[in-house]
């Protein structure tokens, strides 16, 4: 077979595979590549002696059996028998998203003990699971944000064809599969890169370091690198959709950013395939220019994450007030209602913990509210704070249901976080399993100081190196057949199936979206349509206005008496009720 790798510097370069080596020549069609030919078959091991030094792994290694330090392997993605060939996809319009972490979904971690999990995901409703990172990092645990090897997937989790089993059991279930993966950096440990090629620059900085190289000389090669990772993932692994970590972190100033290259091949790899392929980005600049098609001059994602919905329906919620939530803090109501109807809170205006003014405002009459993923907790909002402390840690279950209410009513696409659907009890912490020494006392020193500077004890914070923090974020399956937690997660199923058949809640107009709140009352409505959310925050039963007609509850978390068409509801404390005309 062929191998192909691009070194640019290198004055020589040597292919070993298993014992024997081969000398590599210049590719005088491809600058800066060298090739050569060798006899390997599936599972060979294999790496690059790069002027006299190696060998090291493959910069696109489709596996490293051994980590980011071992040698690559050959791996035949063709070999694999897909048992649902028939998958033709699942765009996003329409979908509920679930976040999920495989290394704790499950005791055992891994993708098969992930996929025997599924039906469970079935049985809820959501259209989609996605997946944090699982490009190879070092040791065996970690949230996946360190791969360096953007091509391969995490041995431990179960490697590349325990990856296509999970997608494959995902399909038969009618689940779509979205996958978490990192462009802005490349993890400290086990990164090879710099040896190969300009793959970073000191043209930009990032909380990382040297940015990733999208725009200084070499660039050309680097975007590919990332460009074709990506549409490998869509191609040969059949996942639907991308999320993209941190895209305000791609610094990039050439006149077609990455970005735009990127949402363009994906959508030339969805109409070459037939199948609805998508991309979700994560973002802190507010600009909706990220989620506008391309032929309108913007970036062409599909979507993007919301966290101005999250600070403000959580600071709603719980009261916090502290760093980003400041602002949102001060009339949390308020906050929820604009957000709830123009996407983003920050949209120009001052943000104190920037010490500026942030974002744009979003085209309410012409940008679709799929466009932007609603959700009460993620990942990064539980893991990054100092314990890992759901929200079920600190609200009674009556305003976890109203939580719920809030995000599945939404005009937003929704997205849970695993566990979330049945208030799971059990944390989820940062932790990490570094080989380095070094780097593993520096990363459990930084997450001392970070939080010794907010008041919190060192002795508080969990060891992220401790196995014993990894395995305290693992989910306790066995509270779904424990009260309250079965309650919540048939709340959860009833919330889904409402805005599947309820046309209103399916409706992408956010001039749509009316509200209403107390916020001494301590209740919020919203209407949609004809259908109607009325929450109740406080300890007592509160009188609701959802206007004066006909309408009959949909559901509701306690009992609540049939509205007598005077125009309120009388909502029980801790509660919510959803409500429409034609129920």
């Amino acid at each position: 077979m062929q191998f192909s790798v691009w070194a640019p510097q290198a004055k020589q370069l040597r292919l070993q595979v298993e014992e024997s080596a081969h000398g590599m020549e210049r590719d005088p069609t491809r600058p800066g590549w060298w090739t050569a030919e060798a006899e390997a078959g599936q599972g060979a091991r294999y790496g690059y002696v790069v002027d006299g030094a190696g060998p090291y792994p493959d910069p696109r290694a489709r596996r490293q059996p051994d980590g980011p330090d071992g040698l690559s392997a050959v791996v035949d993605q063709g070999a694999y028998e897909w048992r649902h060939p028939e998958w033709t996809g699942r765009g996003l319009p329409g979908a509920v998203l679930y976040e999920m972490h495989v290394g704790t979904y499950t005791r055992e971690g891994t993708f098969d003990a992930a996929a025997e999990r599924l039906p469970h995901l079935a049985e809820l409703g959501v259209t989609h699971v996605e997946l944090m990172p699982v490009s190879p990092f070092p040791g065996k645990w970690g949230w996946g944000y360190e791969g360096v090897s953007l091509w391969a997937v995490h041995e431990p989790y179960g490697g590349p064809e325990g990856l296509k089993r999970f997608v494959d059991s995902a399909h038969g279930l009618g689940l779509g599969v979205v996958l978490d993966v990192v462009h802005n950096h490349f993890g400290p440990s086990g990164n090879y890169l710099p040896l190969f090629g300009p793959y970073l620059t000191d043209r930009h900085s990032t909380p990382w370091g040297a940015a990733v190289n999208l725009d200084a000389p070499g660039s050309d090669e680097v975007r590919a690198y990332l460009r074709e990772s990506a549409l490998s993932w869509l191609r040969d692994y059949r996942i639907d959709g991308l999320r993209l970590d941190a895209v305000h972190a791609l610094r990039d100033e050439r006149a077609l950013s990455f970005l735009e290259e990127l949402s363009g091949a994906v959508a030339e790899l969805a109409e070459s395939t037939g199948r609805p392929l998508f991309l979700v980005g994560e973002s802190d600049l507010n600009d909706p220019r990220l989620v506008t098609p391309r032929t309108e001059h913007g970036l062409g994602l599909d979507a993007q994450w919301n966290d101005d919905f999250h600070h403000a329906l959580h600071t709603t919620l719980t009261g916090e007030a502290q760093g980003y939530y400041a602002d949102f803090a001060r009339e949390p109501y308020a906050a929820l209602a604009k957000t709830l109807t123009g996407a983003f809170f920050h949209d120009g205006t001052y943000s104190s913990f920037r010490g500026r003014h942030h974002g744009r405002p979003v085209d309410r009459a012409h940008a679709s509210a799929h466009r932007f993923l609603g959700y009460a907790q993620t990942h990064d909002q539980v893991g990054n704070r100092a314990r890992g402390d759901r929200l079920s840690a600190q609200l009674e279950p009556g305003v976890l249901a109203c939580a719920a209410a809030l995000v599945l009513t939404s005009p937003f696409t929704p997205m849970l976080f695993m566990g979330e659907e049945w208030g799971a009890s059990t944390p989820w912490q940062f932790f990490t399993d570094h080989t380095d020494p070094e780097l593993a006392e520096a990363v459990r020193r930084g997450r001392r100081r970070e939080f010794a500077e907010h008041g919190w004890a060192e002795e508080d914070i969990p060891d992220p190196q401790d196995h014993a923090t990894r395995d305290a974020s693992c989910l306790d399956w066995a509270e779904l057949a424990e009260e309250p937690h079965a309650r919540l997660f048939a709340w959860y199923r009833t919330l889904i199936d409402l805005r599947r058949t309820r046309p209103d809640l399916q409706s992408p107009d956010l001039t749509a979206v009316k509200t209403a709140f107390d916020t001494e009352a301590g209740w919020f409505a919203v209407r949609r349509g004809d259908v109607r959310l009325a929450v109740n925050l406080g300890a007592e039963p509160v009188d609701v206005p959802v206007e004066p007609g006909p309408v009959k509850v949909l559901a509701a978390w306690e009992d609540v008496a049939e509205p007598d068409g005077g125009g309120t509801v009388t909502v029980p404390g801790r509660s919510c009720v959803v409500l429409a005309e034609d129920a």
